[in-house]
């Protein structure tokens, strides 16, 4: 079978990174015929054409140009090509980024907020399990799948007729009954938007390591990978990307064979620098090459460090976590536990954000270096945001606004998508079955979205 190539971009800072927080994912999508590439080049045609599928997995203060975004709508719709964007606990706004401005482009938006359920979760509300009766309508990219755990993701909204949601947010959950993975099928093209970007980390609660994440990556990106890509591939002469994660390899730099596997003497090697440059944006890619493979040498060292530093066998208590770690790392952990100094002065929505940062990052230093036992040394959430958001409902007031404009919206298209599917049902184009399906769920999100307006109007004319 052909081999199908990804690109992973990496020139808008994206949070995921194959050769770091994302290395397990590559490790799982190359033993089953895709290549990872690390994609920093110009977005355009040209650029993209080699690739089967483009990924964005979380960009963190960087905007992608209009430039690019009419690039890769064209190459989605005209090439048929996969895209997939990942988001992150608190949308563009929490990462000052505009993936939405993307996804837009396909009739999907990301949400600013996050997705918790108290009932149904993985330690903390912020990593919710999500089970298979939220899976509506049935589809390849859920298929198999009893639960998936939606690791501090934000949720989104169908704004565009093309699009459907095919998994949503538990009635446990908040926002409820919320749309989380959605799809566009883009002319010749494909997409798929998630707003949790971590449900495909290495080493962390809910991340890569949970037990179904592994076949939700697989038929996602196996969905991805369009008919119109497979027909291009198998009819047309088009080369392989680059792998610019191994290129540095390519060069003759080293005297001896540089690709060879052989212990070398560091000693002994004589460096030819006589590279052929051909250009100033020829030399400016090696150098960046050459300066990612130090970085990731680097943490690949820092990483076998801190791992030999600890006993893996041992089961240590929160006490013994912080008297192994430097002075950098045991305060912050001192400001893990002494939660209310650290808050007090910040909004309610600006706590929750931090709340979810600061726990998320304290469960990835667990999973890392300890395992799940360390999750019953976490510390409470603090009381000002269990007072602000664990109140009944009524006490919330200033914080309803938002909520009903949110709700207001979220109202808007799930009418349009209702009729969206009538016509396609009058049409003759969507069987009994599946329509009597849709339209049930959806009559019912509705009903809840209406029913929750009504309360907080009654709260608000209080």
């Amino acid at each position: 079978m052909s081999k199908k190539y990804i690109a992973f971009d990496s020139g808008h800072k994206c949070r995921g990174n194959i050769a770091e927080n994302y290395s397990h994912l590559k490790e799982l999508l190359e033993s089953k015929d895709f290549e990872c590439h690390s994609f920093n080049d110009a977005i355009t045609q040209s650029s993209l054409k080699l690739y089967d599928i483009l990924v964005f997995a979380c960009p963190d203060f960087a905007k992608i140009t209009s430039r690019e975004i009419n690039e890769i709508d064209t190459w989605v719709k005209k090439e048929g090509g996969g895209l997939l964007l990942l988001s992150h606990a608190g949308g563009d706004r929490g990462r000052s980024s505009n993936l939405n401005e993307l996804a837009e482009s396909f009739g999907i938006a990301f949400e600013n907020d996050q997705v918790l359920d108290d009932k149904s979760n993985l330690g903390l509300e912020n990593l919710p399990i999500i089970y298979s009766t939220s899976f509506n309508p049935p589809h390849i990219i859920t298929n198999g799948l009893d639960t998936i755990c939606y690791r501090a993701g934000c949720s989104s909204t169908i704004i565009g007729a093309g699009a459907i949601a095919i998994a949503s947010s538990n009635e446990t959950s908040d926002p409820f009954s919320t749309p989380l993975i959605c799809i566009s099928e883009a002319e010749k093209g494909r997409v798929c938007c998630m707003g949790s970007y971590e449900m495909f980390r290495n080493k962390v609660g809910g991340g890569m390591a949970y037990e179904t994440h592994s076949a939700l990556a697989l038929n996602i990106f196996n969905w991805l990978f369009s008919e119109e890509r497979a027909e291009i591939r198998k009819s047309k002469n088009i080369p392989a990307p680059i792998n610019h994660d191994t290129a540095a390899y390519q060069y003759d730099y080293v005297g001896n064979n540089a690709s060879s596997k052989k212990n070398v003497n560091i000693d002994n090697v004589n460096i030819n620098y006589d590279i052929k440059i051909s250009n100033k944006s020829e030399l400016m890619s090696l150098l960046k090459l050459f300066s990612d493979q130090i970085n990731t040498m680097k943490k690949t060292i820092d990483h076998l460090i801190e791992k030999v530093a600890f006993d893996e066998n041992s089961i240590i208590t929160g006490a013994q976590i912080a008297q192994n770690m430097n002075s950098h790392e045991q305060q912050q952990y001192n400001n893990w536990q002494h939660y209310e100094p650290q808050y007090e002065t910040q909004g309610p929505e600006h706590q929750q954000e931090q709340y979810v940062e600061d726990t998320t990052d304290f469960i990835d230093y667990a999973f890392e270096t300890q395992g799940k036992h360390v999750l019953s040394s976490l510390p409470e959430k603090p009381s000002s945001l269990k007072e602000k958001h664990d109140a009944p409902s009524g006490e919330l007031d200033e914080n309803l606004e938002p909520e009903r404009e949110s709700l207001g919206t979220k109202v808007k298209s799930v009418k349009e998508l209702i009729e969206f599917i009538e016509k396609k049902h009058d049409a003759g184009e969507l069987d009994d079955k599946s329509y009597k399906k849709q339209i049930k769920k959806l009559k019912s999100d509705l009903n809840k979205s209406q029913d929750r307006i009504k309360a907080i109007d009654k709260i608000l004319k209080k």
